[in-house]
């Protein structure tokens, strides 16, 4: 090893590989290793218990942070108004996590006066690049060690087998099917019959969404309220946000609804393919954009949704902590600001759709719109219109005409 550190600060989930990371870490820089556990909403099963999990590995001290508020008022809802689909299709849930977790684990590590960070990221992924562009960003006077891409270690056997020469307890066991990681917003799966193209997911893939064709016979609706973009109440009951993501987690899940299958682009330039299970946010991206198609008009539209796709990549190759981001943002904001109102969704057997829609800011106008005869609109106006917006065509049309006939007049 060739940095010199005295104390660092781990990102810790109490799973088999960061739980091989702390004694890695003790014997091979001879430092005190401090566990950081970020709750961003994975559950309380997986946090259950953690602190002593990491003391037994041979942390000196393990800080749980509650994340979920800043990440739903800070991450979540701000890019949920960018529109962000990555390669459009993705909600980005495990990108949007990583910006808040990297804060807070710096946030740590001054407080306990560390001189280094880790995380347990492999080599061949995105969050090694997420969160170590936000260290740089944030902390760049501190070391960052990333134990996959140092250590001999390429199994999940080959760690087992390191934590049991050193009586470390662990409960995890030499094979493991799936790769997931959950938050507030969605839960992800990796690995197993999906490492194949060609197969199916298996009922096993997905733990938050029923299967589709054994959701509900009959559809759910639900009002959901928006003040500027954000979500204020469900069914003319005021909520948080937080609660407000979990509750719908839950309705649209019992509907089959947010599943993803998907083969992506990662940024380190592979393929891989992902289950993703978003229900809230699939819920919620139709109904905002359900009231965008009010609201907006048709410039603003097209720009916003050129927005979301820059944005989804920003957010993807882990670039929040830019000023192109506060920039993007304060655009989505700017957009948003009108996008009050209500929107009724119909969830029925892994689909959403809106269905009734309102807002006090609204374009649609029936005046105008209507086909019956109104006195707010002169259709002979059109013509001028069409003759002055297609005048390019005509005037194009009149020199291509102009041309063909002077050439038939030089031929012989």
């Amino acid at each position: 090893m060739t940095a010199s550190v005295k104390k660092v600060v781990l990102a810790y989930s109490g799973g088999l590989d960061t739980s091989a990371i702390v004694p890695w870490l003790k014997e091979n820089y001879d430092c005190e290793v401090v566990a950081f556990v970020a709750d961003v909403g994975q559950g309380e099963d997986e946090l259950e218990g953690v602190e002593a999990k990491a003391i037994a590995s041979g942390a000196s001290s393990c800080h749980i942070v509650d994340l979920k508020e800043q990440f739903a008022q800070e991450v979540i809802y701000p890019t949920l108004k960018t529109g962000a689909l990555y390669e459009g299709q993705y909600l980005l849930g495990t990108a949007l996590a990583r910006p808040i977790i990297a804060a807070a684990q710096v946030a740590v590590a001054r407080q306990v006066g560390a001189d280094a960070l880790a995380h347990g990221c492999t080599g061949k992924g995105n969050d090694q690049v997420r969160f170590e562009s936000a260290f740089a960003a944030l902390a760049p006077d501190l070391t960052v060690i990333a134990p996959w891409r140092e250590w001999s270690m390429r199994s999940r056997p080959d760690l087992l087998a390191y934590l049991a020469e050193r009586n470390i307890p662990c409960a995890a066991s030499a094979t493991k099917i799936y790769s997931r990681d959950a938050n507030l917003w969605h839960i992800s799966t990796e690995g197993g019959e999906l490492e194949d193209p060609w197969n199916e997911p298996s009922a096993q893939v997905w733990t938050w969404t029923v299967a589709p064709e054994q959701a509900p016979e009959q559809p759910e609706y639900l009002q959901l309220s928006f003040t500027a973009g954000s979500l204020t109440a469900i069914n003319e009951q005021p909520i948080a946000a937080v609660a407000a993501i979990e509750q719908l987690n839950k309705i649209a899940g019992a509907h089959g609804i947010g599943r993803l299958d998907m083969v992506e682009n990662r940024l380190v330039g592979m393929k891989s393919r992902g289950c993703y299970e978003t229900p809230a946010g699939t819920v919620l991206y139709a109904a905002l954009q359900g009231l965008e198609s009010l609201v907006l008009d048709r410039t603003t539209q097209d720009y916003r949704i050129r927005l979301g796709n820059e944005f989804a990549q920003l957010m993807y190759d882990g670039r929040w902590f830019t000023p192109l981001k506060d920039v993007m943002l304060a655009a989505a904001e700017q957009i948003a600001k009108p996008l009050t109102g209500d929107v009724v969704v119909k969830l029925y057997k892994g689909t959403v759709s809106v269905t009734q829609k309102r807002s006090p800011n609204s374009l649609y106008s029936n005046a105008f719109a209507t086909f019956d005869e109104d006195t707010v609109y002169n259709q002979k106006h059109a013509e001028g219109f069409i003759r002055l917006y297609s005048l390019a065509s005509r005037i194009r049309c009149l020199h291509q005409t102009a041309a063909a006939e002077a050439a038939d007049k030089e031929q012989p």
